[in-house]
């Protein structure tokens, strides 16, 4: 796990630390929007949820991560139902690092000059998914802009390590965009093409500068439609947000525009 400190007070030039992993205000100080913080409201009791329980396999989980030295994005976002996934044994693997090189305001994961891929990674998740007998895995992964693959080889590791361990196993991709690198990020991916490509639109267009500064609505777009074309077989799919501002219709939009790329939200 990567010991690197985490810093969430706003940063002068003098003191910023760039291998720190920084979230918060130290994260968002230097995005190109103002990020403030609003009225905090009390939840109502049907989006409640339970803290991970000693009685179920939440501890389990936790042990089996750190023993095989992988991250999930259950933790590393501040995933709220994290108590009920490692309750029954499931997770959301994050590969390639806990620190992002963007600063998406919505995420919660932290950002700062990534480490060194870990070489033992894919064969660790490998071992992790077949000692758990997952029927269905998602891997997903931070964004790695300083990757000339944008670590799609990495994904591809991580695949077909999971298949020689777990060849029963669906496996599900959630990837990051590959900004500017899809097309080498997609000749990479034909050595082992998952099983489910995903990537996440996140928000509507007219949100974009806001919620994913750093990325492009259409570009992501023409990932998926890009991928469907190369695998027509596999299954492509999208998610977004709900709540930031956005009308019925500019939804509506969305899912024209996804199912216009052939692909599923």
């Amino acid at each position: 796990m990567s010991s690197n400190p985490v810093v969430r007070e706003a940063q002068t030039v003098a003191t910023y630390q760039a291998s720190a992993k920084h979230k918060a205000a130290s994260k968002l100080s230097r995005i190109p929007v103002k990020v403030e913080q609003g009225e905090i409201l009390k939840k109502p009791d049907w989006i409640r949820v339970k803290a991970g329980s000693a009685s179920s396999r939440f501890y389990e989980i936790k042990q089996i991560l750190r023993e095989h030295n992988l991250h999930t994005v259950c933790e590393e976002a501040s995933c709220p139902n994290i108590g009920e996934c490692f309750g029954k044994g499931t997770a959301t693997f994050m590969i390639m690092g806990d620190k992002c090189t963007r600063r998406c305001p919505f995420c919660d994961v932290g950002h700062g000059r990534p480490d060194p891929l870990d070489v033992d990674e894919p064969e660790n998740l490998a071992k992790t998914i077949a000692a758990l007998k997952l029927k269905y895995v998602v891997i997903t992964s931070v964004d790695r802009d300083d990757l000339r693959d944008g670590g799609a080889g990495h994904f591809v590791d991580c695949i077909r390590k999971t298949r020689e361990l777990s060849p029963q196993t669906t496996i599900e991709v959630l990837v990051p965009d590959f900004r500017g690198r899809d097309d080498r990020a997609l000749e990479i991916l034909k050595a082992a093409p998952p099983d489910v490509m995903n990537h996440n639109l996140e928000t509507i267009p007219r949100l974009y500068k806001e919620t994913r500064p750093g990325s492009d609505y259409q570009f992501s777009l023409n990932l998926l439609r890009k991928f469907k074309a190369l695998y027509p077989l596999s299954v492509t799919k999208s998610g977004i947000m709900v709540g930031l501002g956005e009308t019925d219709e500019e939804i509506r939009q969305v899912m024209r525009d996804l199912r216009e790329h052939k692909s599923r939200c």
